[in-house]
């Protein structure tokens, strides 16, 4: 492991996005590997890469750099085992009672720690406080866009909250899952733009090197994007 991965391991383990962002990047090459043993079983390429990204940063955020360990060993069954999951699953989105109401109950938990502590919990102290597992915790937060994504500014003026409106907490969750499910009915390259956006927090740079377009398409992308979803939200 040269010293440059290092560092942007322990940068992205303290919750860097930057260098989070570089290190898909520099192992794009790794993970498109493993996305390729899974073509042809009926998810589109671009969705397959979208799942091993997430297994990426799952392995990124539980790798101990101090064993001294190599990384791409690590991370290899953690982006394959994110894939496995979802196709045996059959790619469909499903989002039960249970899960909604799992989200609701982490949300406010996490609301409270926040007040309590004047920060952010980590994912292991939520998931201690709510008595759930990391992997848990984090399906709670891949069913549901994060509420600091949906109050961010969007680029064509408003927040990406406006699209749900300002309902009570356990609306707003469930408003939120719809919108997540909502998105699955978006071209490819739309999804993906406003995945790495408003779940990654990229910025429309970071965005255009992953995607491999220019940051003046991503910005009309992501504008076009959020426009079909308000109306896919009104129907």
């Amino acid at each position: 492991m040269t010293g440059e991965m290092r560092t942007l391991l322990e940068q992205a383990a303290s919750g860097d996005r930057d260098a989070e962002a570089r290190l898909i990047e520099d192992n794009s090459g790794l993970i498109w590997s493993i996305v390729r043993r899974y073509y042809g079983r009926g998810t589109e390429p671009d969705d397959l890469y979208q799942l091993a990204c997430v297994g990426f940063i799952k392995a990124v955020r539980g790798f101990d750099v101090s064993l001294g360990n190599e990384f791409s060993t690590y991370a290899v069954p953690k982006i394959a085992g994110e894939i496995r999951r979802f196709l045996r699953d059959d790619g469909a989105v499903k989002v039960s009672r249970a899960v909604k109401e799992r989200a609701v109950r982490v949300r406010r938990l996490q609301s409270d720690w926040e007040s309590r502590n004047g920060r952010s919990p980590t994912v292991s102290e939520l998931a201690q406080a709510a008595g759930l597992t990391v992997e848990e915790v984090a399906a709670c937060e891949q069913a549901d866009v994060s509420v600091d994504s949906f109050e961010r500014e969007l680029s064509g003026g408003g927040r990406v909250g406006d699209l749900v409106g300002d309902e009570g907490m356990e609306e707003r969750t469930c408003l939120h899952l719809s919108l997540h499910e909502a998105l699955q009915d978006l071209p490819d390259r739309d999804r993906q733009v406003l995945s790495l956006r408003y779940s990654r927090d990229l910025t429309q740079q970071q965005v255009s090197r992953i995607v491999g377009v220019s940051q003046v398409q991503v910005s009309r992308i992501e504008k076009r994007a959020i426009e079909k979803l308000r109306e896919m939200l009104r129907e």
